[in-house]
């Protein structure tokens, strides 16, 4: 079983700017008053706002305030960025611009089209020259994710912070592989005890019987980010939000992951 002490949460999607507005949505159902249509993470210098693309400014955003929260010096923290897509809309533009005018590729937004953007605009921002991880497992992107963070305490690492995001699909990729909407949020995960904070304890189940397992409410997330790629992860945070004890999430293939959460 592996575990981890949950120190700080970050977390941003359309109408929902951060953890308080979201812990608000779903306590007593009430919404953030004029809300920015999109993030704007102070870590970057402003010319790199500027280019950098819808998921980065959310996966940052997200991740700094997890950072915040846990009183964490973002540049000692090795991370996990983990992602179904990427930036879908720099994916349709590349190959839309590849099909018709190859030549006319912007270096800029090439050089955003790699799945490790974040993480490497992430590590720029920072300052941090601590490991990178980014991963993408398709719908199970999350929890592998969640999976490879606790992992890397296992083998030693003290504290690691796992981000997860994605956003809109356009063009013909929205019709196979959907995604609506900004979605991102960012776990600091410690291998100490803290008390006064949840600890998460993971177990992997190999051809658990899907059909038998509880499954998770909706909750009032899900209302408004079903439709992002990025929506495996609401339970989780319903269950922290709701002081929740226990869900169990799809890991891939015949694979589950069985998570207790113990509210200390």
């Amino acid at each position: 079983m592996l575990e981890a002490t949950l120190e700080g949460i970050g977390f941003w999607g359309n109408g929902l700017p951060d953890w308080d507005s979201a812990c608000a949505w779903m306590r007593s159902g009430e919404r953030a008053l004029d809300p920015p249509a999109r993030p704007s993470p102070q870590l970057l210098a402003a010319n790199e706002r500027r280019r950098a693309p819808a998921t980065v400014a959310v996966a940052l955003e997200a991740a700094l305030a997890a950072c915040h929260a846990a009183d964490r010096d973002p540049a000692t923290l090795p991370s996990v960025f983990t992602s179904n897509h990427g930036e879908l809309s720099i994916t349709d533009y590349m190959c839309a611009t590849l099909a018709e005018d190859p030549y006319a590729i912007s270096p800029t937004r090439f050089h955003n089209s790699v799945h490790n953007a974040a993480a490497g605009y992430w590590t720029i921002g920072a300052g941090t020259h601590a490991a990178a991880t980014a991963i993408s497992a398709g719908d199970h992107s999350f929890a592998q994710g969640l999976l490879e963070a606790l992992a890397q305490l296992h083998a030693g690492e003290p504290a690691v912070l796992l981000v997860a995001y994605d956003g809109s699909a356009t063009g013909p990729l929205a019709d196979v592989s959907p995604s609506e909407g900004l979605l991102g949020a960012a776990l600091v995960l410690s291998r100490s005890a803290c008390a006064g904070l949840p600890t998460l304890k993971l177990r992997l189940h190999a051809q658990a019987p899907a059909a038998d397992l509880p499954q998770p409410d909706a909750g009032p997330l899900m209302q408004l980010y079903a439709a992002n790629a990025m929506s495996p992860l609401l339970p989780l945070l319903q269950a922290l939000a709701m002081d929740q004890d226990m869900l169990w999430m799809p890991a891939g293939g015949e694979q589950w992951l069985e998570i207790g959460i113990s509210h200390e």
